[in-house]
């Protein structure tokens, strides 16, 4: 169903705090424009649980307004199993074209609880799931025993792999073919899952660098690899910034940088500073510095 590059977008909002609609449309048209191949809102970059229910149904139609017939998810990141219920059902009664579900961000759930709570918001929504399983951010791991179970309900249609573990990727390949789109959502492991086998990318860099992060997946997708590993040997000090504490703030700085937006950011975030922040910009004009001439490569067009 899905395949390519997702961005998980991040939120922007204007001096006073509130949502900017208009900065989102036009950073999110740049990936459109870029080739990407749908896009994800709300999530952890999204600043997801900083947003009312109000505001997340605002943000997915300010992306749906850009993204044309190409899909948007709402990813789904609530505490409690009953108001993930609730936004599941006004994302589809918004139009999603699917959700990504992460288990309780706050309590850490056992197995069975993992696979009814992931149960009830795919009934609710009665839309497309892309399982979100991130054992580092949310200590809970949907393993590939609670897969197995999710499977059985054919609203389960992809995984957003963020284990760490690049042998998780060929686990779930060998376990269940193609049953599930699988994703990788590590940046800085996206090469390695997409050599083997993942066939779309849950991206943040991308965000700053829509061109680049589009390049390494197509030409992974057309079998022209070393093509792909010299864009992502030049992109790796850039992909590190996603796997951090501070991967909101990293990233919306790669922006600044790149695509001349803002860093603002929801409290209890605030922007980097001092010294934090000089090591991020250094990273980002160095990579803008020695940025690589992309080759030639087929993208989506958005409709």
């Amino acid at each position: 169903m899905w395949a390519g590059v997702f961005p998980a977008v991040t939120t922007k909002f204007t001096a006073d705090g509130e949502l900017d609609h208009a900065e989102m449309e036009r950073c999110f048209a740049l990936q459109m424009e870029a080739g990407c191949d749908g896009i994800i809102v709300c999530g952890s970059l999204g600043e997801g649980p900083m947003l009312s229910h109000d505001e997340k149904i605002e943000v997915l139609k300010t992306a749906q307004k850009v993204a044309g017939k190409k899909p948007v998810l709402l990813t789904v990141n609530e505490a409690g199993t009953r108001e993930a219920a609730t936004i599941a059902k006004r994302a589809a009664k918004a139009g999603a074209n699917g959700l990504m579900v992460v288990p309780s961000p706050i309590y850490h759930t056992n197995p069975d609880e993992t696979v009814a709570a992931l149960q009830a918001v795919a009934q609710a929504g009665d839309l497309p799931v892309m399982i979100y399983s991130n054992k580092i951010a949310y200590r809970v791991d949907v393993t590939i025993a609670d897969m197995e179970r999710l499977a059985k309900d054919e609203r389960f249609v992809a995984i957003k792999e963020s284990s760490d573990d690049i042998r998780r990727s060929t686990d779930i390949i060998n376990h269940f073919g193609d049953r599930y789109d699988l994703f990788t959502g590590v940046d800085n492991l996206a090469f390695e899952a997409l050599s083997v086998g993942a066939i779309g990318w849950v991206a943040g860099l991308v965000v700053a660098f829509p061109r680049e992060t589009v390049a390494i997946c197509q030409l992974m997708k057309a079998g022209r690899r070393e093509e792909a590993l010299a864009i992502y040997r030049w992109f790796r000090p850039l992909l590190d910034l996603d796997v951090s504490t501070y991967l909101v703030q990293n990233i919306k700085l790669a922006e600044v940088l790149a695509i001349g937006t803002n860093d603002r950011v929801r409290m209890p975030r605030m922007p980097l500073m001092g010294e934090r922040r000089a090591m991020v910009e250094k990273i980002v004009k160095q990579a803008i510095a020695t940025r690589p001439e992309l080759p030639k490569f087929s993208v989506a067009k958005a409709a």
